[in-house]
């Protein structure tokens, strides 16, 4: 069997990690040049009842809990203010370890065999060629042919056109990305604010905020949420960093000082990343040779689900074609309808609430999540 990943990232490498531990080769093209092309994100909390699965599937227990940060469990949940209005600390004992995401795909990276992701390797087209069999073409003008393609290659998946013709669509919110770097010396007062893991700030909506984590050492990176339609974003200059920041920051005049800071003193230029989603409940029909893992799949607007479940969906399409020798579609029906099953029941958000505190959810966030407030 020839399978063939397009994209290496988390859920693809996972399956490729899967599939290796079984003795079944793949192979990832990915668009990037090399692993370091660009940043790999901030922080991810790997869940025990998703994430974690999968990393015991691929057998990297041991060189996960290298990569955990401890302390990032802890949480502060503020008003508008800077108030406290919540304090959670980290006593070691949560199902949510935080690892750099940089840091996770290196480890999975590492436990492929060498030669495994073919890097610049940017997809022109997918199309296919019978018997269970497709084509995939590079834009440099190579092509490779495969008895199984599966399509990594998140939001805007290329090899999902050849299951169905679902496109994702804005979802009317968007974070605004900034760090603070050396924030203990220069900015005590706002590193204080954040603590020593995660923060919320907000002011009445569950879309609109505040929120930062602490990173590695001293660094904060901060994900302002607003709810506004792409218009309003597209009148924002973010090549000008200075202008960008204080026009996001308007939107947040009267706030703590040490809040809004996270965005007047960032040390990076404003990044914009809107949110986009497949519709709720995607599926299709079976088609010979060829599946989808991650956002290509089930692409959501961010809820600190969706590497977890990439990286699940990795796992477990790797372990069914490793139960199912000789038999690729049997594999293949059996882990998509897993996958449909759980990308259509999408965890409650009151439940996710009760994952990260407890029986001790404050009352004031689900006030939020019910749309009491503001």
């Amino acid at each position: 069997m020839n399978v063939t990943i397009i994209g290496a990232g988390l859920g693809g490498l996972t399956l490729a990690r899967v599939l290796h531990v079984h003795g079944i080769p793949a192979t990832v093209y990915e668009a990037e040049p090399s692993p370091m092309a660009r940043t790999q994100g901030g922080m991810l909390d790997i869940h025990d009842y998703n994430g974690q699965l999968a990393v015991e599937a691929a057998g990297l227990v041991a060189e996960f809990r290298e990569l955990v940060l401890e302390g990032r469990q802890a949480m502060r949940i503020l008003d508008r203010d800077g108030n406290l209005l919540y304090e959670k600390t980290d006593d070691g004992t949560g199902g949510r370890p935080e690892v750099q995401r940089g840091e996770l795909r290196r480890m999975l990276l590492d436990a492929l065999p060498e030669g495994t992701v073919r890097w610049g390797h940017k997809v022109e087209g997918v199309r296919t060629l019978g018997d269970g069999r497709h084509e995939v073409t590079f834009e440099d003008g190579t092509a490779v042919g495969t008895d199984l393609l599966v399509g990594a290659d998140g939001a805007w998946s290329k090899v999902r056109s050849l299951l169905t013709d679902a496109t994702p669509d804005y979802e009317g919110t968007a974070f605004v990305e900034t760090y603070l770097f050396l924030a203990d010396s220069r900015h005590p007062e706002t590193a204080e604010a954040v603590g020593g893991g995660s923060m919320v700030a907000h002011g009445g909506s569950p879309d609109e905020g505040i929120n930062a984590h602490r990173e590695s050492g001293d660094t904060l990176h901060t994900y302002v949420a607003l709810t506004r339609p792409l218009e309003w974003f597209a009148a924002i200059d973010f090549t000008d960093p200075a202008a960008a920041a204080a026009r996001v920051a308007a939107e947040f005049e009267g706030w703590a000082p040490e809040l809004t800071a996270l965005i007047t003193d960032g040390d990076t230029a404003p990044v914009l990343r809107p949110h986009y989603a497949l519709p709720a409940g995607l599926r299709w029909d079976r088609v010979p040779g060829v599946t989808l893992v991650g956002d290509a799949a089930h692409l959501a607007a961010p809820n600190g689900e969706g590497v977890n479940l990439a990286m699940l969906d990795g796992a477990e399409l790797g372990q069914a074609l490793a139960a199912h020798p000789g038999d690729v579609e049997a594999a293949i029906a059996q882990y998509e309808e897993a996958m449909f099953v759980r990308a259509a029941t999408p965890v409650d958000d009151a439940v996710l609430l009760e994952s990260l505190f407890g029986d001790d959810v404050p009352e004031s966030l689900l006030e939020l999540v019910r749309g009491e407030q503001g």
